[in-house]
């Protein structure tokens, strides 16, 4: 793995302010746009895990997805999967347990991800989504908080023991 970043943060981390990391994982449709956010990233002082740093051509997407969970989950941080409209590696980050993954291509969607289903990765299309949009998804998903309550917190909670 490959950490970037600097030693100053941005406040995010979807309320895990001890985590250092964001995950960033995607396959060959998803890397440019992985590339443009992490760079995004890093200008704001964030340390990045990249999963896959070089481009490698007919790559498989689950394999790649399933590394980037697992980093999220050791590190106890957000994560951002990409792919080409982004529907592969949100079936895939969703497999493993401890992972709400959500598909975001609109505001709202990225916005309710982290209110009321507590999603700890997005899932992102590059050839869907461009650059500007996906900025500003990333910085709704990791700004906002989980709104929590009864009603969600049992949705969230019964994620888990779904069969």
């Amino acid at each position: 793995m490959t950490y970037l970043g600097s030693s100053n943060k941005f406040h995010y981390y979807l309320s895990v302010e001890q985590s250092k990391h964001i995950v960033l994982a995607a396959d060959h449709a998803g890397f440019d746009l992985k590339e443009a956010i992490k760079a995004y990233l890093t200008e704001k002082g964030i340390d990045i895990v990249d999963i896959q740093p070089d481009l490698i051509d007919g790559d498989d997407y689950p394999e790649i997805i399933r590394k980037g969970c697992a980093a999220v989950l050791e590190y106890n941080c957000a994560g951002i999967v990409f792919g080409g409209s982004g529907n592969g590696e949100v079936m895939a980050a969703n497999k493993v347990s401890g992972i709400r993954c959500a598909l975001c291509y609109s505001k709202e969607t990225a916005k309710l991800a982290r209110e009321h289903n507590n999603a700890n990765v997005m899932s992102l299309g590059g050839r869907m989504l461009d650059e500007e949009l996906a900025k500003d998804l990333v910085d709704i998903f990791l700004t906002t908080d989980f709104e929590g309550g009864s009603r969600h917190e049992r949705r969230v909670n019964d994620l888990e023991s779904s069969v």
